[in-house]
């Protein structure tokens, strides 16, 4: 097996092998819980039967995940403030590794509308064109943000009134313009954290958000969007504020919950408390956006310090395990990275790729997880009885019977999905 895409001395390579197969052991045996291979195999996985003449050569073979995998999109790859090479790199890898996106800064209310009538929507355009362009699905982060320190400040200087007609104006406007184009939305971000506009326009004005934002696109999906609930720390308020919201009536979408909160590592069995808690209330679950290390961890302070081999190997490991779990859990249907590339990346040390591109020993794990240990592939022959089954993860695939082709879905809805040939 090829280790790494890195030149080491030939010490540092026996170590680093030695290292691997440490910690390719405890993925197995160190603190995942209980029968989450199990909850994997009964969670992400449905059955093929591909009916065609008994004795037919048949090959079964995956080409994406249902589940999304997928990453934070950056501004500057479609702002030209990065280079050319960057940019088709960037693309490249994206596609390579990641199977839906969400914008980073885009679609932020700041970021759109810095000054009041100057709305840019040009950087939001050319994502959406790409992102179509290569079957990417796209959140939208985010309609609102109420934490005082992002509201714009010509926004602080309207009247009541004037407000309200302005926020109505921004969600109508935004969700017409791109009506059906984005997957779905974070409505108003970290609201347990900060709510200026709750605190100036009263308890239902997110109510009225959810219902301007469907004046704009009747079939608009609208997540919440929160930190420091993975942790366990916000998750007693969180769960309270849902509650207060379906008892106002308000049409959650779906639960996001931001995967940057921990330190150098995660407590595994805070993670998994959180994720069975915010089950109860039936809704999907996305974690919205993950870094390893986190935003607790000494990188944060110090976005310059470089990781040691042996740093880089216990990420590499984190990972793994953080993925494990959330994809073990039956309510979550998709995990975002805050970034991939330390070039474009809030906290560089987290990425999957360093600033020259060279890949971080983080990204083989990503890659055997994900394409590797996760990833359906098979071929037989059909029985006697014209069938040939195979369990298969849910996603996308091309099926082929003696040289003819079909592509399918497998959808975790069904279960179970017969192909006739």
């Amino acid at each position: 097996m090829k280790l790494f895409n890195v030149k080491l001395t030939m010490r540092s390579q026996i170590l680093a092998v030695v290292f691997f197969f440490i910690l390719s052991w405890s993925f197995e045996t160190e603190a995942q819980h209980s029968g989450i291979q199990k909850s994997i195999a009964e969670n992400r996985k449905g059955v093929l039967v591909v009916k065609a003449d008994p004795g037919a050569q048949i090959t079964v073979e995956q080409l994406r995940h249902e589940f999304w995998f997928g990453c934070a999109i950056s501004n500057g790859i479609f702002g030209g403030s990065a280079s050319v090479d960057d940019q088709r790199q960037y693309k490249e890898k994206f596609l390579e590794n990641f199977n839906s996106a969400v914008t980073e800064n885009a679609v932020k209310w700041g970021n759109m509308e810095p000054r009041k009538g100057e709305v840019n929507y040009a950087i939001v355009d050319a994502i959406l064109e790409w992102t179509e362009e290569n079957d990417i699905p796209l959140r939208g982060h985010n309609i609102f943000w109420g934490t005082p320190r992002f509201v714009q400040s010509w926004v602080k200087e309207l009247s009541d009134d004037e407000l309200v007609k302005t926020l109505k104006n921004r969600a109508e406007t935004l969700t017409s313009r791109y009506k059906g184009r984005f997957a779905e939305y974070d409505l108003n971000n970290e609201m347990i954290h900060g709510n200026y506009y709750e605190d100036r326009l009263g308890p239902d004005i997110t109510k009225r958000m959810v219902q301007w934002a469907r004046n704009g696109d009747p079939e608009v999906k609208l997540f919440m969007n929160e930190f420091d609930i993975l942790t366990g720390n916000r998750l007693p308020d969180y769960m309270t504020q849902i509650r207060k919201l379906q008892k106002q009536g308000v049409p959650i979408a779906g639960i996001g919950v931001q995967g940057h909160l921990h330190s150098e590592t995660f407590d595994q069995d805070e993670l998994k408390r959180a994720l069975d808690s915010l089950a109860q209330f039936h809704l999907p679950i996305r974690i919205t956006e993950f870094n390893m290390p986190g935003q607790r961890s000494k990188y944060d302070q110090n976005r310059e310090i470089k990781m040691t081999q042996e740093e880089e190997m216990q990420k590499a490991k984190n990972l793994v395990d953080y993925y494990k779990i959330c994809f073990a859990h039956p309510a979550v249907e998709g995990i975002l990275m805050w970034g991939f590339w330390a070039g474009a990346n809030w906290i560089p040390q987290s990425s999957l790729y360093h600033k020259d591109w060279s890949p971080t020993p983080a990204l083989e794990a990503y890659q055997d997880l994900i394409f590797g240990e996760w990833w359906t592939s098979a071929s037989g022959t059909a029985n006697t009885g014209g069938e040939f089954l195979t369990p298969a993860f849910y996603g996308k695939y091309k099926i082929t019977v003696d040289g003819k082709s079909k592509e399918v879905t497998l959808s975790k809805n069904s279960g179970k999905l017969i192909v006739e040939f």
